[in-house]
């Protein structure tokens, strides 16, 4: 029976015109799946399902999703995600840890990456709070300040006073989240290229349920990001609410939404 699947044309471009109708028809796709962005059952007979492609730098991997939590797509991700992906879906975890500490700009700059839910006019939103582990520099300087609250407020991030309202969406930005984990936030290419990578995750970052669920529904997540120092790792969502508003109140944190997957 012909699966419900949608190819796009850059998925078809990398695996081949024969590989694709092959999958078309019913060849090669699996009936039932696991969705690769909700990890929750999928059937390719009873619902529309989307051809995601991930392209490491000497592997890749074919993967299925819900087409309403992803478009089909092709995704570029290092060769060590693409492994730590695989073993994810073979059931060898690879990371349960809350926070994944990754290189970012400007250089040497080490950000702490913690996901948790944030209740804004009355609903859950799923939410990224991005805290260097020590001051950063501007690129180019050598002095003891930190310009990281300077830095992200010069590429669009809103200052916040109070956690009232959904900050506005930062375009060009985007979380890719894929095979159920998060994978990194990415940042538009300069001179209107693809995206690159502005926090990428060293292995796969685990998220829970709630949060992923939250993710689809909105189909967006917020990203709070403040001075080394402001938040600290909280074990608990309402106290890490609480480092949220006091950061607010004392000027040390902005904000912006992100789309989803928006490669």
């Amino acid at each position: 029976m012909p699966r419900m699947l949608d190819v796009s044309d850059d998925v078809r471009a990398e695996i081949g015109d024969e590989e694709a109708d092959r999958l078309l028809a019913g060849e090669n796709a699996p009936g039932s799946y696991d969705c690769t962005s909700c990890r929750t059952p999928g059937d390719s007979e009873q619902e529309r399902t989307s051809t995601v492609l991930f392209i490491g730098e000497e592997t890749a991997v074919l993967a299925f999703a819900h087409a309403t939590c992803l478009p089909s797509q092709v995704v570029q991700v290092t060769e060590e995600q693409l492994q730590g992906a695989v073993r994810s879906i073979t059931g060898q975890d690879a990371g349960t840890g809350h926070e994944r500490p990754a290189e970012a700009m400007p250089e040497q700059a080490v950000l702490g990456v913690t996901s948790g839910l944030v209740l804004l006019g009355g609903e859950l939103h799923p939410a990224l709070v991005v805290e260097p582990t020590g001051p950063i520099a501007r690129p180019g300087t050598t002095g003891g300040g930190d310009d990281f609250l300077p830095l992200l407020i010069e590429q669009g991030f809103m200052p916040l006073s109070q956690l009232t309202e959904v900050p506005r969406v930062l375009h060009g930005w985007s979380v890719l989240l894929a095979m159920g984990q998060l994978h990194a936030v990415l940042q538009p290419g300069t001179g209107g290229g693809s995206p690159v990578a502005w926090w990428q995750a060293h292995q796969p970052l685990q998220v829970t349920d709630s949060w992923r669920q939250a993710a689809n529904k909105h189909q967006q997540v917020l990203l709070f990001a403040a001075p080394a120092g402001s938040i600290g790792r909280q074990p608990r969502e309402d106290l890490l609410r609480e480092a949220l508003d006091k950061a607010a109140a004392n000027g040390k944190l902005v904000a912006c939404a992100m789309p989803l997957a928006g490669t």
